[in-house]
């Protein structure tokens, strides 16, 4: 089937960071590199170059995933591009740019529409808006919690839907793979002056639902133990957020021990820096949660709330350690066992490693999503014929 050469596009509302634009990203580079035509089509982002360096094409339309009647315009525009670049497999990743690509799907002629896939990367409100990520030909749920909401939510069959779970690239994110200066580089500019402490990092997008609230409270139960803990993320994507969680920090005195660090280019360089990695998503769960393999492919070990595809990920006591969400007291509980031995935390790590390498690598990944691509095409022309 590669020797056909398949042209897929990818849609999505945007490339910054995040799981979606990351996974996006990292198949369209893999289906490049096997020569297949690799397509992703958005409103542009962070992760554009990266993507076009790698040998993809990206396609800039603005506000195609903007709620406003400016991205109507794109439903014919989609129509013709799927004729035009003949088009194999049409995958759709979010729900506004999947109502335009499906209703452009639908005007083709039966003979010439794409392989239509769909993905779901989250726990979607149930209602009609999110129904469009059932219609695919084929439904690809990142986790088996997600495949489980799919197929109760909203009644299709469950051999329409594949579990394909989120993979980390085990040679980037490696521990001996990150070079000392990349290293050093950041730990200069993060943990200058905090030489010698133990460091923890949440690296997540600044939202309420990713819970860097929880953990300053958490933190604040135990602020009298030694630890350095870093927040990772855009601090300019939410002002507002960010402003609650310094005035959070500052009012409970750990200006010193909690440090904004801003978006991060080199994560397993990040990852390496810590002693053990925390994902603190509180009202709503992680559909898959990508940061738990990627920390555990750096043998760092995991704190994560016990719900959504942490389940799936992070294995108590083996891998790391679950904790009720919107639980500061459960969670600091946690922390003071992750810091009162660190070399039982270190051992944790190292299994985390071997437990991602046999279940969760980007090539498993890549080999699950090409073989769904191929048995759609399959499909579409016995249908046809």
């Amino acid at each position: 089937m590669v020797a056909d050469k398949l042209t897929v596009v990818q849609l999505l509302p945007e490339l910054e960071e995040g799981g979606v634009e990351g996974e996006t990203l990292d198949l369209a580079i893999y289906l490049a590199r096997k020569g297949y035509r690799s397509i992703v089509i958005s409103g542009g982002g962070r992760l554009v170059p990266q993507l076009e360096q790698a040998g993809c094409t990206h396609i800039h339309w603005p506000h195609i995933g903007e709620k406003s009647p400016r991205c109507l315009q794109y439903i014919f525009k989609l129509r013709r591009f799927l004729l035009t670049e003949q088009v194999d497999i049409f995958h759709m990743r979010s729900r506004l740019p999947a109502w335009l690509g499906f209703l452009a799907w639908k005007l083709l002629p039966e003979t010439r529409r794409p392989s239509l896939i769909t993905t779901f990367h989250g726990f979607h409100s149930v209602n009609s808006y999110s129904a469009i990520m059932a219609k695919g030909e084929r439904v690809v749920a990142v986790s088996e919690i997600i495949k489980r909401h799919i197929i109760h939510n909203y009644k299709i069959a469950e051999e329409k839907v594949r579990l394909i779970y989120g993979g980390v690239d085990v040679e980037e994110f490696s521990p001996e793979n990150v070079t000392v200066d990349r290293l050093s580089s950041l730990r200069l500019k993060w943990l200058a002056g905090h030489e010698g402490k133990p460091v923890m990092i949440l690296p997540a997008r600044f939202t309420q639902l990713k819970g860097q609230d929880i953990l300053i409270e958490a933190l604040a139960l135990i602020k009298e133990r030694d630890f350095i803990c870093l927040l990772i993320g855009d601090t300019d994507e939410k002002p507002e957020f960010t402003l609650k969680l310094r005035n959070r920090i500052t009012s409970h005195g750990l200006n010193d021990k909690i440090l904004l660090v801003g978006h991060c280019s080199d994560m397993p360089a990040a990852l390496l820096l810590a002693d053990f990695v925390i994902s603190a998503s509180s009202t709503k769960p992680e559909a898959f949660g990508k940061i738990a393999i990627e920390a555990m492919a750096m043998g760092k070990p995991m704190i994560a709330t016990a719900h959504g595809g942490s389940l799936e990920t992070v294995v108590p006591g083996k891998t790391g350690w679950l904790v009720p969400p919107l639980d500061p007291k459960s969670m600091s509980c946690a922390i003071i066992e992750a810091l009162s031995d660190l070399r039982s935390t270190e051992k944790l790590g190292k299994q985390g490693r071997k437990w991602v390498v046999e279940n969760f690598t980007t090539n498993i990944m890549y080999e699950k999503t090409v073989a769904l691509y191929c048995e759609a095409q399959k499909a579409k022309k016995e249908s046809i014929n």
